[in-house]
């Protein structure tokens, strides 16, 4: 039988404290990693990654988990703290030690294991910018996690001390600034809202693009409108607009040529990513957004000029599949 006093013992509430206080730091830090990586993305833009998109969904993510968790975790901190100036026993229960020893292991083998792999690189000649800015944020943050832990399990639980209160506001003036400048990145949600309605109707010009070029490999003539391309067996029906649910402008040059128009809210060189990705032309099957194409726009009325190259489909089997 135990000889432990009754507080020396771990209480549901203990352990549901501590859980929640571990887990909301580990999804703290991941995240906060996570926006920073995605930074240097935008920086450091790697050539062999093609698309942009990619960055500025993963920093929306990071950006609303930190927004609640972050506090979550502060909360719960400052609650276990207030047990424990009110118990010192409780410093000695055995979730306490178990999971902040676990947190110690973790940020211990992070840092070794981000140290391997800065030397792995650094022997094979493969240090970049990029790469290294990436490990200095795992060894910061891993760092300054075994740090704090370290003093937390060494400190007097009943002696008041600032050092929660400095880390609290330390932490949380970096997350709110990283966060801040995720804005300055993505936009607002606004902006995010215009730029998502920009990118569908890029996408619908695509689709009637690709129906226009099978319409005239079948035919050999551009429809004459848009809604000559319905088509009552695959149920093809040519897009709206998806604010104002009006037509988009479609209008024939020559007998090869024809116009595509449509009113757009934002500008692609103002909402790019970094300028390593403005400036790249991005690669569609041909008939969707490629070759001689681009769906760069402006705010306003754009119209983009396509041009077909019969010598290209002279093989009518070679018709785009539409889906």
């Amino acid at each position: 039988m135990s000889n432990k006093p009754p507080s020396a013992r771990s209480t549901a509430k203990d352990v549901f404290s501590y859980l929640l206080m571990i887990i909301m730091l580990y999804v703290g830090v991941v995240f906060f990693i996570t926006l920073l990586w995605q930074y240097i993305n935008v920086q450091f833009p790697d050539p062999l990654e093609f698309y942009y998109t990619q960055s500025a969904s993963l920093i929306r993510n990071a950006i609303s988990a930190l927004l609640i968790v972050w506090p979550v975790f502060l909360l719960i901190s400052w609650s276990i703290n207030r047990d424990l100036l009110a118990d010192k026993i409780k410093e000695s229960i055995w979730v306490r030690k178990w999971l902040l020893y676990l947190t110690l292991f973790a940020a211990a083998i992070t840092i070794i294991v981000d140290l391997i792999s800065l030397t792995n690189s650094f022997l094979g000649g493969e240090l970049t910018t990029r790469f290294v800015l990436k490990v200095i944020a795992i060894l910061v943050v891993a760092i300054a996690v075994l740090w704090f832990y370290l003093w937390e399990l060494r400190r007097d639980v009943v002696k008041k001390t600032n050092g929660h209160k400095i880390g609290a506001i330390i932490s949380s003036l970096l997350i709110v600034g990283w966060i801040v400048a995720g804005f300055f990145i993505v936009g607002t949600p606004n902006q995010q809202r215009a730029i998502r309605f920009d990118e569908q109707r890029v996408y619908d010009l695509q689709s009637i693009q690709g129906e226009v070029i099978s319409y005239w490999i079948q035919k050999e003539a551009l429809p004459a409108n848009l809604d000559t391309l319905k088509n009552s067996i695959t149920g093809y029906v040519a897009p709206l607009d998806p604010i104002s649910a009006t037509p988009y402008v479609y209008t024939v040059k020559s007998n090869l040529e024809f116009l595509l128009c449509a009113s757009f809210a934002t500008d692609t060189a103002a909402t790019s990513l970094a300028t390593g990705y403005k400036d790249r032309a991005m690669v569609y099957p041909y008939g969707y957004g490629g070759g001689q194409n681009s769906w760069d726009h402006g705010i306003g009325r754009v119209c983009f000029t396509r041009t077909i190259d019969p010598e290209l489909y002279r093989d009518k089997s070679q018709v785009p599949q539409v889906y």
